[in-house]
């Protein structure tokens, strides 16, 4: 993904009235590629794209494929179904994050948007601090507490914990206390297999 100050979304979609749409709407935020179908989507797909928009009834690759292959890739990009299609049960096997249903107003498509870009952020803050608790975790077990008091680096560690997980809070809405928080990251692990 992209570290540009433009976030990127490919947009995948065979009516190019209907792709040209989607650009108008999003091309003022937002860097915005379009792919007529589903094998010219894959090849516009790099590690910059932080959001597809994708059909999933196309000639040639249906999005269900390009789907499974963008999973495949394990790119990190968020990917909306955007589709006539009525959903069904066959959606829970499926990997995307979010489905719209075709036709859609220009607030939900933005919204989606931005809901999967902060997802994506939320995901990468959560990774980090995982990984410092983890760290934590292993010197609490290795070493004593009087040498993690002397200890400078873990007194910084344990602030850069303190920093990712206000982050995360205010991300989640505002979180109050150490059991707040857990209980939230328990909420939302939990709901997050859409």
């Amino acid at each position: 993904m992209t570290d540009s100050a433009a976030p990127v979304v490919l947009i995948v979609e065979d009516e190019p009235d209907v792709a040209e749409t989607y650009n108008l709407w999003l091309a003022d935020e937002y860097e915005v590629r379009i792919a007529g179908d589903g094998d010219e989507g894959l090849d516009k797909l790099d590690e910059e794209v932080d959001v597809v928009l994708l059909d999933r009834m196309m000639p040639g690759l249906s999005g269900d494929e390009v789907l499974e292959r963008i999973r495949e890739r394990e790119l990190g990009c968020r990917v909306a179904m955007v589709t006539a299609v009525e959903p069904d049960f066959d959606i829970l096997e499926m990997g995307f994050d979010a489905y719209l249903s075709k036709p859609i107003r220009s607030e939900e498509l933005i919204e989606t948007v931005e809901k999967l870009l902060e997802r994506s952020t939320y995901d990468r803050l959560l990774q980090k601090y995982y990984a410092l608790v983890e760290k934590q975790a292993t010197l609490e077990t290795a070493k004593s507490g009087a040498e993690l008091a002397e200890s400078d680096e873990y007194a910084q560690l344990q602030d850069r914990i303190a920093g990712l997980q206000e982050e995360l809070s205010q991300t989640m809405g505002g979180v109050e206390d150490d059991a707040d928080f857990i209980t939230a990251i328990q909420q939302i692990g939990g709901s997050e297999d859409t």
